[in-house]
């Protein structure tokens, strides 16, 4: 009996966590399992991401006065960091593109941002979204691809300025990694949003162990700080990743408006 409530009680002084128990689809509504048309906690932050994208493109830029309001100047300055992007990288005649890529480009970065809230979900964590974003942008492109040079778009996977016997060979691994594109367009943005947040809710638990024992009155304060740096980061990486991933969009649609290498 002794030895039994020992173990109950050094069972009830274990620090036990589960860092990807923030990353479960659950129903927002009562706790029955989740189907396809059940409405889930990745549904309201998704939708509120939504409404923060048509908040900022299409409220905040409605009025256009002379003298901007903060979220007319935002609205403009997300304009011209992103035209400028498709620009620079897939030319002039990429701009009738733009308004998808400028949506894209928000809508990531208000996902990212507010996962980053307390008591939020990150739904831009879930493969399931990023690869229907990555899919939509591999699809796209290469639809129109097909749609504006025809057969001649199968020039993207042959390099003309290597050697000719060598052209087979960059043949196929340019078609692997054609076809790895949304893979990897998919999982960088999942897997970078979904390691900062569980690395957080593994210092997170460390913080209350000041009030388990001694050992508590150092590592609270080292986790806290290591909760405060980590979160700078990932506030950092949540716009970076966005970048990456609309960036990575704009290569892709080079190479369909200008397959020849």
């Amino acid at each position: 009996m002794a030895t039994e409530t020992h173990e109950g009680a050094t069972k009830g002084m274990e620090l036990v966590f589960h860092p990807m128990d923030q990353f479960i689809v659950k129903p927002l509504f009562g706790d029955g399992a989740v189907g396809v048309f059940t409405v889930t906690n990745v549904t309201l932050w998704m939708a509120l991401a939504v409404l923060a994208t048509i908040g900022l493109l299409v409220l905040g830029t409605s009025g256009r006065s002379t003298i901007p309001s903060r979220m007319q100047s935002v609205a403009e300055l997300c304009y011209g960091f992103i035209r400028k992007m498709v620009e620079d990288v897939a030319g002039k005649d990429a701009l009738p593109y733009f308004p998808y890529i400028m949506t894209l480009f928000v809508f990531i970065v208000f996902s990212n941002f507010l996962g980053l809230l307390p008591g939020a979900f990150t739904t831009t964590s879930h493969i399931a979204v990023t690869a229907v974003l990555a899919m939509l942008v591999f699809l796209t492109v290469t639809l129109m691809g097909f749609f504006k040079h025809g057969l001649g778009f199968l020039s993207v996977f042959w390099i003309s300025s290597a050697p000719l016997p060598l052209r087979p060979i960059l043949a196929l691994i340019e078609v692997i990694s054609y076809f790895v594109r949304p893979v990897s367009h998919s999982i960088r943005l999942a897997g970078n949003m979904m390691a900062g947040h569980a690395v957080i809710k593994v210092f997170a638990a460390f913080a209350p162990m000041i009030l388990i024992g001694w050992i508590g009155v150092l590592v609270t304060p080292l986790s806290i700080i290591a909760i405060t740096a980590i979160y700078a980061l990932e506030v950092l990486v949540a716009f970076i990743q966005a970048y990456v991933f609309t960036i990575l969009t704009c290569v892709y649609l080079k190479d369909a408006l200008h397959p020849h290498h």
